[in-house]
């Protein structure tokens, strides 16, 4: 028995175990191989699903950009429609002051006294007229101050004009300019908006 020869076992236990490690090297291999695979397939997929998400949210903020610009040029159009109203609503509300001022024109215009010019800038009015004589114009800036259209009366120029045909020898051209005020506001509440 001493003479068992035991080398063809253990080489064929050592070629064994190289085919074994060999099947387990391949096996790891493939098997890294597929989760490479998986995972390279799982970031492609994660990455198109992303790009897709972008896209979509890419077009969202275009369409949301589109209405945004069509609210500010809305917003300015009403802005634009909401001044021309006032503007509208001041003319409409001070079309009846315009005959008070002519109203209180005709009853401050003492006899012997007559317009040639008025000019209305703002609430500023300005005459330009011919008086019989100066006591006339006085009377004419008392009228002026003691209505309740009218204030501040203020004589700018007073000039002789012995010429005058119609009024004599004393008469009197004059500018005067005066403030139109509104007694319909006199709470706040009266004739305002």
């Amino acid at each position: 028995m001493a003479h068992i020869n035991l080398l063809p076992w253990r080489d064929w236990e050592r070629e064994r175990k190289k085919k074994e490690f060999l099947t387990n090297l391949v096996g790891v291999l493939v098997f890294g191989g597929v989760l490479l695979f998986a995972a390279g397939w799982q970031l492609d997929s994660n990455l198109e699903y992303q790009n897709a998400r972008n896209d979509f949210l890419q077009k969202e903020i275009k369409t949301l950009d589109k209405r945004i610009a069509e609210i500010v040029n809305l917003q300015k159009e009403k802005k634009e429609l909401l001044a021309r109203m006032d503007v509208i609503q001041q003319l409409q509300g001070n079309r009846p002051i315009i005959v008070h001022v002519f109203d209180q024109l005709v009853r401050t215009l003492s006899k012997g006294l007559h317009y040639r010019n008025l000019e209305m800038s703002g609430e500023e009015l300005t005459i330009a007229g011919t008086a019989e004589s100066n006591n006339r114009i006085s009377g004419l800036m008392r009228n002026l101050d003691d209505s309740d259209w009218f204030a501040q009366p203020n004589l700018r120029t007073i000039k002789e004009d012995p010429t005058n045909a119609e009024y004599g020898s004393q008469a009197s051209n004059f500018d005067l300019t005066f403030t139109r005020v509104n007694p319909l506001k006199g709470n706040g509440d009266a004739g305002e908006d």
